[in-house]
């Protein structure tokens, strides 16, 4: 389920920004999402708070730009970052390799992207022995994410929610393939695409809920990656420009070449560094970053220390491998991830070599490397610094994908230095904070840690007991806090403890009201206690609120058959086979009901 979702999924939709039983207990399998980490939104009203957006916010948009910097638009606008996700057209589909066909054997299933009448389709499909189609689901897609560099996938749209489209465009492959998560997995039209992964692949998106995947009727203020993501709101810098007696120092926006060298790489790594865990602060929204400011105010982002038996990971980790390169640590940690990137260009891949042979020879001679001229010319291209000391690797996370080693190691197999063995804290010891402010100490929020070691937990067990002892501690210190609550009754839900499950939910609810997944584990725990009338209603404002969660769909099914509530039942399944109709499960229980 999404709020259970394991890191990989933060992995698998961030490798984009570098290319582009039927009856109880439902709430224990997995639903895959795309999601970085959750923490309670303050509300009003029983509403979620959403993020100020607009001119509210001080936002004008990357065209108003244009009208001073016309030329640096102009360069940006075609880089990957200028072109992380457009809109569908008939001019942005003349780029798209259509139409094109995939068959899982793994999954048994078909899919299809395809244009007609200047709009972009992907269906889902499945045919029986007789050679019949068994289902068919069929979904706009309504935006293109990447800029084409390793690919292309799509995001649709049902209702104001959003979801990965299945099938993505591979570069390196040069045909369609199952997106990202879907490889073992028949996730349909149904992986929605939350606030921390959208934030970072648009320009200003405008999501209604953290956690379900829910954005506003118009879901994005600007579409791609754009000059406040950098920059900061620049309303204020242009009514400065326009009446320049009202300026103050160009103080009005951020120029990140001014800022510290932590502040100008925090802009980076808030979309370019994944960490094991990334927690935001509470209170704290995925629009509430603006550049210039630590990121560690808006989300921490944490690892697992690392052990000299562990291989190397390119994915996503571009500050921290960076960080631990001979180049950064030779310049006192002045090294800059735009000391090599410029983010108005993006040179072409003929062009990539030399662009950064020339940074690489700013602060080293040619005649310095250790291998031959000879053998350095025979390189394709001819003397490429960054083939050797940056290779390319495959990504295991994500098939057809390859990313930069950003160690900058000066020779293959090079061993981490001792310092990547040494980043644990006496405030925090088993856990390395990669952007904790220079000079602070590791005083994480404890609902903070507590969701890191709940993430982290999933795939490393051994953080389980510090996630549990940190729970314990928060049930006697922090009881009035909506994760904390959850967390609680997730235990006792696990344990057995129905009953004390069922108050924490509720406890959960009467905090923050909007958390369609507390309605779901409320709902298990009910139906537990054999409280089944109340289950049902449970479930009804969970999918209420989350209309495309299946477990929750499938949840209120089940309740609805243990009430004897069968004509509901049937028009429920009716009803959910309309937006999950790959679940055969579903369908044939259904012919039963019919029968």
């Amino acid at each position: 389920m999404r709020w259970r979702a394991s890191i990989c999924c933060v992995r698998l939709f961030l490798f984009w920004i570098a290319i582009i039983g039927a009856s109880v207990s439902v709430w224990r399998p997995q639903r895959q999402v795309i999601v970085w980490a959750k923490q309670n939104r303050p509300t009003k009203n029983g509403s979620p708070v959403v993020a100020a957006t607009g001119s509210s916010a001080g936002y004008s948009g990357s065209a108003a730009c244009a009208h001073c910097h016309s030329e640096i638009y102009s360069n940006f606008s075609r880089t990957r970052m200028g072109g992380s996700i457009t809109p569908v057209s008939a001019e942005s589909l003349k780029g798209l390799p259509l139409p094109g066909s995939i068959y899982s054997a793994a999954l048994d299933r078909h899919f299809d992207a395809f244009e007609k009448n200047g709009q972009l389709y992907q269906s889902e499909y499945q045919i029986g022995a007789d050679g019949k189609e068994i289902f068919r689901n069929t979904q706009p897609v309504e935006w293109i994410i990447g800029a084409g560099a390793n690919g292309f996938g799509g995001l649709s749209r049902r209702g104001n929610f959003l979801f990965e489209a299945p099938a993505s465009y591979y570069q390196k492959i040069q045909h369609w393939d199952l997106s990202p998560g879907y490889e073992s997995k028949d996730l349909g039209f149904n992986r929605p695409v939350l606030a921390g992964c959208i934030s970072c692949h648009s320009g200003r998106p405008r999501p209604l809920s953290q956690t379900t995947g829910e954005f506003a009727p118009v879901p994005f203020e600007q579409t791609a990656i754009g000059c406040e993501n950098c920059h900061g709101p620049g309303a204020a810098h242009i009514r400065a420009m326009r009446n320049p007696a009202s300026a103050h120092g160009g103080s009005e926006i951020v120029n990140p070449s001014r800022l510290s060298a932590d502040l100008e790489n925090n802009i980076c790594m808030s979309c370019h560094e994944a960490g094991d865990s990334r927690v935001l602060r509470p209170g704290k929204t995925y629009q509430d970053f603006r550049p210039g400011t630590p990121l560690d105010e808006t989300v921490s982002i944490l690892m697992v220390p690392r052990k000299r038996t562990d291989s190397d990971s390119d994915h996503v980790q571009h500050y921290y491998e960076m960080s631990m390169s001979q180049c950064f640590r030779s310049s006192a940690g002045q090294l800059r991830c735009a000391t090599c990137h410029d983010p108005h260009v993006q040179p072409t891949a003929a062009e990539a070599p030399g662009w950064f042979n020339q940074k690489c020879m700013e602060c080293h001679a040619s005649h310095t490397c250790k291998e031959s001229l000879d053998v350095r010319r025979k390189t394709a291209p001819a003397d490429n610094c960054i083939r050797c000391h940056m290779p390319q690797r495959n990504v295991p996370e994500t098939a057809h994908t390859s990313l930069t080693n950003h160690r900058i190691v000066a020779r293959e197999g090079e061993p981490w230095p001792d310092a990547a063995f040494q980043q644990t804290t006496p405030a925090l010891p088993d856990l390395v904070h990669v952007d904790r402010i220079p000079g602070n100490a590791d005083d994480l929020p404890p609902t903070t840690l507590l969701e890191a070691y709940r993430e982290i937990s999933e795939r490393k067990p051994e953080y389980l007991a510090p996630y549990r002892k940190l729970l314990d501690d928060l049930e006697q210190h922090g009881p009035e806090d909506a994760s904390v609550q959850l967390a609680l009754g997730r235990r006792d839900l696990q344990l057995s403890n129905a009953q004390t499950a069922i108050e924490h939910f509720q406890h959960t609810l009467q905090l923050n009201p909007h958390q369609p997944e507390a309605y779901g584990y409320l709902s298990e725990a009910l139906q537990q206690r054999g409280r089944i009338q109340e289950a049902i209603a449970a479930s009804e404002k969970g999918v209420a609120m989350d209309p495309f969660d299946p477990l929750l769909r499938r949840a209120l099914i089940d309740q609805l058959i243990a009430a004897q509530q069968y004509a509901k039942a049937t028009e429920a399944m009716e009803s959910y086979l309309k937006d999950f109709p790959e679940d055969s499960l579903v369908r044939q229980m259904l012919a039963i009901a019919k029968q």
